[in-house]
This record gives C-alpha cells, sequence and structure tokens, in this order.
C-alpha cells in the first residue's frame, strides 16, 4: 500500500476511533449528568464546581507540558516515557500535598460553611491516579492506536455513572460527583495498564527531562493561562455572586463542553501526530494543513449551530424547566465553542512544529482580551459576563490565524477560503431550522428537537453535495465503503 494512502487509512481510523470514543463519553457522561442534574441541587453543584477550578489547575501541573511534548517528538524513547512518567507522579504527590493543606482556604474563599473541606481532599485523588495515565494514553496516541482509550473511557464512564447515580438518589449529595470522579480516573488508569505491554524501566534521565523541556515548557505555560482563563468565571461567579449562580453556570459550561471538548479533543488527537510527522517537509505540511482546516470546518460548525439552535428543546427535555437560567448561558457556550474549536487547530498545527513560544504568545493576547471583556461585563451580570467571553474568542480566533501565517508560511486567505464555504453553508441551513424552532416551539421536546435537526441537516448536506464539497465525499466515501465491506 502507498505510504499516503497508508497514512489515510490510519488518519480515518483515528478520527473514527477518537469520535467513537468522544461519542460514547458524551453519552454515557450525558445519562450520569442527566439523573444528577435532576436530584442535586443549585447549591450542590456550585460546590463541585468550586472544587473543579482548583483542580483544573493541578492537573495541569501534574501533565506539566511533556505530553504534548512527547507527542510532537518524532521517536521519543522508553528513557522519555519513564522519565515523564516519574515526574508526572512525583509532582502530583507533592500537589496534593499542598492542596490537602490549603483545603479550608479554598472553602473560605466560596462561603461554603466548611462542607467543601471534605468534598476537596478526596476529590483532589483523582489528579494523581489519572498522573499514573498520562503516558499509556500519551504512546498510544502517538502510535495513532487509540481504540484501548476508548474503551477504558467507556468502561470507566459506565462504572462511575453507576456509583454516581447510586450515591445520589441515596441523598448523598455532593460526594455522589466526588465518587463518581473517583471511580472513573481509577477504572481508566487500571484498564490502559493492564492491556499495555508497556511498562516503565528504572531510569530517570535529566538529560532526557531538560530535552524535553524546551516544547513542554511552552505548552506548559500556553495551557496554565489557559486553565487560568476558562476556569476565572467560575472563581468570579462563585465569590462575586453565589453558589447558586456558581451551579446554574457550573451546568452550562459542562452541558455545552460536552460538544466543544469532544470535538477539540478529537482535533487534538487526531491531528498532532500526522502533522508532526511532516514537521520537516512544509509543502506536505501545508496540505496537511489545508485538509484539517476543511475538515474541521465542516464538522464543527454545524454541529455548534445545531446545539445553540436545539439547546432549549434539550433542556427541556432532560430537566424540565429546573434549569432554565442556564439555557442563555449553554448557548452564548456553544456559539463561543465554533472559535474555540478552530482556535484549537491553529494551536493543534503550532504544536506540531514545535514552536513553542508562539503558544505563549498567542495565550497572552487571548487572556488580555479575556480580562478586558470581565472588567466590560461583570457589573451588568452573568449573561453579559459569558457573553464577554464569545467577543474574546473571536478576537483570539483572528490573532491565531495570523499567528499561523506568520509561524508556518500558510496565508491567511488560503485558511479563510477553506472555512468559509462551510461557514457560509452552516448559515443558512441554520435559517430554516431556526423558524423551525419559533413556529413550532410548542411541540414536545422530543419531536422539536427531530424537527430542528432535520431542517438543518438536510440542507445542509444537500448544499454541499450541490456545491460538490470535496471532504463531504471523502468522509461519506469512507463511512460507507467501511460499512459496505462490513456488510459483505
Amino acid at each position: 500500500m502507498p505510504a499516503t494512502d497508508d497514512l489515510k487509512l490510519k488518519t480515518a481510523r483515528t478520527l473514527k476511533w477518537n469520535s467513537i470514543d468522544r461519542l460514547s463519553s458524551q453519552v454515557l457522561y450525558a445519562v450520569t449528568g442527566i439523573v444528577l442534574a435532576n436530584v442535586l441541587s443549585k447549591e450542590e453543584f456550585g460546590l463541585v464546581g468550586a472544587v473543579m477550578v482548583f483542580q483544573a489547575f493541578a492537573s495541569l501541573f501534574v501533565d506539566s507540558g511533556f505530553s504534548g511534548a512527547l507527542i510532537q517528538r518524532k521517536s521519543p524513547t522508553d528513557v522519555d516515557y519513564s522519565t515523564v512518567l516519574y515526574f508526572n507522579l512525583g509532582v502530583s504527590v507533592a500537589i496534593y500535598c499542598l492542596l490537602w493543606l490549603a483545603a479550608p482556604l479554598i472553602d473560605g474563599l466560596f462561603n461554603a460553611g466548611e462542607e467543601l473541606v471534605p468534598l476537596a481532599r478526596v476529590m483532589f485523588l483523582t489528579f494523581v491516579v489519572n498522573a499514573t495515565a498520562i503516558v499509556q494514553t500519551n504512546r498510544l496516541m502517538k502510535q495513532m492506536n487509540v481504540r484501548m482509550i476508548a474503551v477504558s473511557n467507556a468502561v470507566g464512564l459506565v462504572m462511575s455513572g453507576g456509583t454516581g447515580i447510586a450515591l445520589a438518589l441515596r441523598g448523598y449529595g455532593a460526594w455522589a460527583v466526588v465518587w463518581q470522579s473517583i471511580v472513573l480516573a481509577t477504572v481508566k488508569s487500571g484498564l490502559l495498564w493492564a492491556t499495555s505491554r508497556w511498562r516503565p524501566i528504572a531510569t530517570f534521565s535529566m538529560a532526557s527531562l531538560r530535552s524535553i523541556f524546551a516544547v513542554g515548557a511552552g505548552i506548559m505555560t500556553s495551557s496554565f493561562l489557559n486553565t487560568v482563563f476558562l476556569n476565572i468565571y467560575s472563581f468570579i461567579i462563585g465569590t462575586y455572586y453565589n453558589l447558586a449562580h456558581l451551579g446554574c453556570y457550573t451546568q452550562a459550561d459542562k452541558w455545552s463542553k460536552m460538544g466543544v471538548t469532544s470535538l477539540t479533543q478529537t482535533i487534538t488527537a487526531s491531528f498532532l501526530p500526522i502533522l508532526s510527522g511532516c514537521q520537516d517537509d512544509r509543502p506536505r505540511f501545508h496540505r496537511m494543513m489545508a485538509k484539517t482546516h476543511r475538515f474541521t470546518a465542516y464538522v464543527a460548525l454545524p454541529c455548534l449551530v445545531l446545539l445553540v439552535l436545539l439547546a432549549e428543546a434539550i433542556f427541556h427535555l432532560l430537566f424540565g424547566t429546573k434549569w432554565d437560567e442556564a439555557v442563555p448561558l449553554f448557548q452564548l457556550l456553544a456559539l463561543r465553542g465554533i472559535f474555540v474549536a478552530l482556535t484549537s487547530l491553529y494551536t493543534t498545527q503550532i504544536t506540531a512544529i514545535g514552536a513553542a513560544r508562539r503558544l505563549v504568545e498567542a495565550e497572552v493576547v487571548k487572556d488580555v482580551l479575556t480580562v478586558a471583556a470581565i472588567i466590560a461585563t461583570i457589573p451588568l451580570g452573568i449573561t453579559w459576563l459569558v457573553g464577554g467571553q464569545v467577543i474574546a474568542a473571536a478576537l483570539c480566533l483572528a490573532y491565531s490565524q495570523w499567528l499561523v501565517a506568520r509561524t508556518t508560511g500558510y496565508r491567511i486567505r488560503a485558511m479563510l477560503g477553506e472555512i468559509a464555504p462551510h461557514a457560509a453553508i452552516t448559515l443558512l441551513s441554520a435559517f430554516p431550522a431556526a423558524a423551525v424552532a419559533h413556529f413550532l416551539g410548542t411541540l414536545h421536546p422530543v419531536a422539536l428537537i427531530a424537527a430542528i435537526s432535520a431542517a438543518f441537516v438536510l440542507p445542509y448536506l444537500a448544499l454541499n453535495a450541490l456545491l460538490h464539497s470535496r471532504i463531504q465525499h471523502d468522509v461519506l466515501s469512507y463511512a460507507l465503503g467501511r460499512f459496505m465491506r462490513k456488510k459483505s
């Protein structure tokens, strides 16, 4: 088989399993989330949201950006993998000890009446457990063999979801979410180690650590700044407003991330190994960039716009009217996700060529824009505060395009030319769907979801076919070809 065909097949398989992983994870996560959202109160979700702010930073320091650096590296050795594993484990234990001591201070920040202290001390154990699986996951991604990652995620979500639901129904409140997280991390890590043939060697190399640090430090700094400004809204809402408002934001953020994060993680996990493999061949790298632009635009734009259109019907179907305050926040965050997904693609391209300093530049610009949006909107209420995220994300996308052009030599006009057709088709397809949502809004949520989806998807596929969309042809050819081969 020619090398290009082999790469296409590997890419398609990686995308397939990453998509299966994200879809199955989100379905299982959604089932658990629906039960918990109907059983737990807004204040209980606010408690968990407060803990998650600090857990996000802890998990970031544990990884230290070295996993991304290992994927970017062409041929990492067992010494590299073992060194990163030992480093991650050591850092995770040290940070857990610090956060254990800091739990009363965290509780005081959110005026949680000491309820948050034991929750936090148990919840923080998850990033220690997750640290044991980072290298195993990294190796599978590097090999573009992500099937076991998908399986471990699915099994972990089934077992943790059952645990969370059982505890919630028995009145354990926020503890249901805490133990759900612990079980998920433990099962995923255990399965990856049980099924992997790789074991670390008894070597810790400072030389290896230093050689990875140049790229890892840039990724780490970029990720740190990104995490700060992803979680700053939860921190502000929980401290400036109250835990009930934080609970509403947590719900909107969680459900919007099910779509947005799935897309961005699929993009990164699928395209980073491919782009890294051709980083020294600039014409080939540019061809791969063009394909990633078309694929991301073809998938991400319609998915997220449809999510905005379906928001109210989905929330009413799942929760009744309990979380109506979260619906406009969810819609704004899903809209923001369009810019986040495209920016994530550009970040992946910069990471693939090892230009870590550029990642930091992009994050600094994004953070400045985010702070400006917060200052301008915080007195106006939560809806305006979240709306500021949308504007900041759009401006950040424009800067990221300029930065990619400057770093890779790929012209902005070409990027826009590959994305614009799918943006226009998405916008045209949204009009009939929005009309259905407006005029048939009194339908049962299930019927309304079906009607809006059909009014959006059918025109989208038809318009792409009429315009002879190359990416739609490739996607359908691969999907139908695999289906027909299985039938035969």
